[in-house]
């Protein structure tokens, strides 16, 4: 039996050899971080509302708050935030047309990446 069209597709399907550029891997980093960000603000409303519960709520969510994990946590949602808003800037600025081209898309995600570390280092000093 003979095919009738012949296949162009890639063989290689294996995610982690496949190099993406760097404008990808903002992208994702900004869709995971939504994503972190809605689960985040389950978490931190709950927390919210057994804190503005009673004496004893607030009492339970300051104690839990001390600890090593929930401060982990804590940072971990700031960084998701301040990612989220560096990346979402960048869209903001790429809308009135600057940075639109390849080279500015490149340049731009290296900028979004740079300053997103550094204010995670500086919120995770803050928190810690």
């Amino acid at each position: 039996m003979k095919k009738a069209v012949k296949s162009q597709r890639p063989v290689n399907l294996d995610l982690r050899t496949i190099k993406l550029p760097v404008t990808a891997y903002t992208s994702i980093l900004h869709r995971i971080s939504g994503v972190i960000l809605f689960i985040g603000l389950a978490i931190m409303l709950y927390a919210l509302g057994k804190s503005l519960g009673s004496e004893e709520g607030f009492g339970e969510v300051k104690a839990c708050l001390t600890s090593p994990l929930a401060k982990f946590v804590t940072w971990g949602l700031l960084s998701a935030l301040l990612y989220h808003l560096v990346a979402g800037v960048r869209h903001l600025i790429m809308d009135m047309g600057i940075g639109e081209t390849l080279e500015g898309g490149k340049l731009g995600s290296k900028i979004v990446i740079v300053i997103s570390v550094v204010l995670i280092v500086l919120v995770g000093v803050w928190v810690w």
